[in-house]
């Protein structure tokens, strides 16, 4: 990519490999300069490449033919080795011709292009990590002023500085230039300013310093611009395109639908993007749908969106790609939210065969739906993406991804109270106090419960049941526990009366915690009978094994404490059925608590211990702390 410091790394290796005497011969450097508009030619190197050879004026042949051929002579009764830099090229006519023909010199080249057509040893270049974009800041200060202090001073800011830049050591040079200049000020002012303007590239370009140790301007948009004019006509569409994605990694089935393309020819543009290091692709973590996405560098992206930004048909073509992701992703997330939520007796999803593949698919794919819903915001997505954010909910609750579930809910909210839906804007509420509570914000989350209630009992919508249900559980976590038996009790009867039978079980399971909340134990426990029928009848097997679990706490403690022991087991026993770590790793929390009831502490620490690991694989860390720390006390 351009500005990733090719030049810099190549003349640094010249330096050490000379001083380490690899190249006694000595060596030659030529900047081809093959993204300007007048790109040098094979030509007109050599001259420059036969006069630092001592070869000028009277000396040099009469053609360039006969130029090229005392060239490689020269080097070929050169015995010593050399060693020859081409920087800078765009095109292999630029520096074939000036190979040297004896092949005990070498030749390291630099470009921002892939030569695929040439047997060369190919060195692709990344941009820094956050820990060297930091160093290469702090040295660049410290080496005009070592007694400037604003990297100890500032480490947050430094750091949030070196993410606006992308950690492409062009950008950090040119900030640690600016940084430099304004030495009065601190380095958050110059964050602050980045942030605001949107586009790095601008502030940087305004106030760049000037030109690097090579002679060239430290600008960044220019950089760009001249790797974006070399595209061909539908690269730089796809390009353009995958700027405008939700996020920064994209899998190939959304940039397909992102530019229109069937996947086969999505996937052949997006390789001669990446031979041009525009495009990157990355591998997936293990165990992802997709194993292969593709990274726009953040600089890029924000060059993208500005270009698109500056030109009425551009925006009218981004905003159909938009349109054209929206309904993918919905596509494919409501089959995959249909199968989370199947049971027996339901039509079978078609799109994933199996829980596994659905939560891999929205694995791969979460942050870009995030990012989608997000669009929300705006009037002219809002619907699409307010029904995109409903086919999150099941999943970001079942992944504990309270933060995305909180984002998610706020743009719905808003572009459902925009686009005047008020039903959409309640669900949403609804989904926000889900959040809230799960975070701890407990009194917020009956304020979001009670809202969407409200909004939903204006209209009388089925929805107001779920608000309800969700209130009870919210009123719970706040120790108001015969407030929360009225609402369940309220949203179980609605449920009935509505013949949803699936909810009225999920409400009755509910009560039952209120119930046992409320230090009604009896009547929990004959709650908890009732729902396990329910469940089972519906063949609802996770909701089983939660209220296994929650009846086993209550007979815990009663006193019954072998009765507790079997209904831990069998909720153990139902949810190796799915990936839900963070329900077993509290069901062995609370097995382990009834065997040390029972006198048990060799089995109450191995419960410990399985908790502690299921915690950890949950990310739930507390937690995990937690119980590692009852199995040490047991020791």
């Amino acid at each position: 990519m351009g500005g990733i410091g090719k030049t810099a790394l190549a003349v640094e290796a010249a330096h050490r490999a000379r001083a380490q005497g690899w190249f006694p011969g000595g060596t030659l450097f030529v900047d081809l300069r093959g993204y300007d508009d007048d790109p040098v030619t094979a030509d007109q190197a050599v001259l420059a490449l036969l006069d630092a050879l001592g070869v000028r004026g009277q000396d040099l042949p009469p053609t360039a033919e006969r130029q090229h051929d005392l060239y490689r002579r020269l080097l070929a009764e050169r015995r010593e080795r050399m060693l020859l830099i081409l920087d800078n090229a765009s095109d292999p006519s630029q520096y074939v011709p000036l190979l040297p023909g004896a092949d005990h010199h070498r030749v390291l080249i630099t470009s921002r292009d892939r030569p695929h057509a040439l047997s060369v040893r190919l060195i692709d270049l990344e941009t820094l990590d956050p820990a060297e974009s930091v160093t290469l800041v702090t040295r660049a200060l410290h080496d005009t002023d070592e007694r400037d202090k604003r990297p100890e001073r500032e480490p947050d800011a430094l750091r949030e500085l070196a993410d606006l830049c992308g950690h492409l050591p062009l950008a950090l040079q040119i900030a640690a230039g600016m940084l430099r200049v304004r030495k009065p000020r601190d380095v958050a002012s110059l964050v602050t300013e980045i942030r605001k303007a949107g586009d790095p590239t601008v502030v940087l370009d305004n106030g760049s310093p000037g030109t690097d140790l090579y002679g060239r301007s430290l600008v960044l948009r220019p950089v760009l611009e001249t790797s974006y004019r070399r595209l061909a006509p539908e690269q730089a569409r796809l390009l353009r395109l995958l700027c405008l994605a939700p996020e920064t990694e994209t899998g190939a089935e959304t940039v397909a639908a992102l530019a229109d393309f069937e996947l086969e020819p999505a996937l052949s543009l997006l390789e001669e993007l990446a031979t041009t290091h525009l495009v990157m692709p990355v591998r997936s973590p293990a165990g992802t749908t997709f194993a292969v996405r593709w990274r726009v560098h953040d600089l890029v992206r924000a060059f993208g969106a500005s270009v698109v930004a500056g030109n009425a048909e551009l925006r009218k073509e981004g905003e159909a790609a938009r349109e054209r992701v929206l309904a993918f992703y919905y596509l494919w997330a409501n089959a995959a939210d249909d199968r989370l939520r199947w049971l027996p007796g339901m039509a079978e999803p078609q799109r994933f065969g199996d829980r596994a593949e659905a939560l891999g698919w929205f694995d791969g794919e979460r942050a870009g739906l995030v990012a989608a819903v997000g669009w929300a915001r705006g009037e002219q997505f809002a619907s699409m993406a307010v029904q995109l954010s409903d086919c999150l909910v099941e999943y970001l609750y079942w992944r504990r991804y309270f933060d995305d579930l909180s984002a998610i809910a706020e743009a719905a909210r808003e572009g459902a109270h925009h686009a005047g839906d008020g039903v959409a804007e309640a669900r949403a509420w609804d989904h926000r106090g889900i959040a809230l509570r799960e975070t701890g914000r407990v009194e917020e989350s009956i304020e979001a419960h009670t809202q969407a209630r409200d909004l939903l009992q204006a209209v009388g919508h089925f929805h107001e049941a779920i608000a309800w249900d969700n209130l009870g559980n919210a009123l719970q976590s706040a120790g108001r526990a015969e407030e929360s038996i009225e609402a369940h009790t309220q949203a179980r009867d609605l449920f009935r009366s509505a013949g949803h039978h699936h909810f009225e079980a999920k409400a009755w399971n509910n009560l039952g915690n209120a119930l046992h909340n409320a230090g009604r134990t009896e009547e929990s426990i004959d709650t908890y009978t009732h729902v396990l029928n329910l469940h089972q009848v519906s063949g609802d097997r996770h909701s089983e094994a939660i209220t296994w679990n929650n009846l086993g706490s209550t007979l815990r403690e009663a006193g019954r404490i072998e009765e507790a022991i079997e209904a831990y087991g069998k909720s153990l026993e139902i949810r190796e059925e799915f990936d839900d770590w963070y329900g077993r790793a509290r069901t062995l929390s609370n097995l382990a608590r009834a065997h040390k009831a029972a006198h048990q502490p060799n089995e109450a620490r191995s419960a410990y211990l399985q908790s502690a690991a299921a915690f950890i694989r949950a990310n739930a860390p507390t937690e995990a702390a937690y119980a590692q720390s009852h199995a040490d006390s047991l020791t």
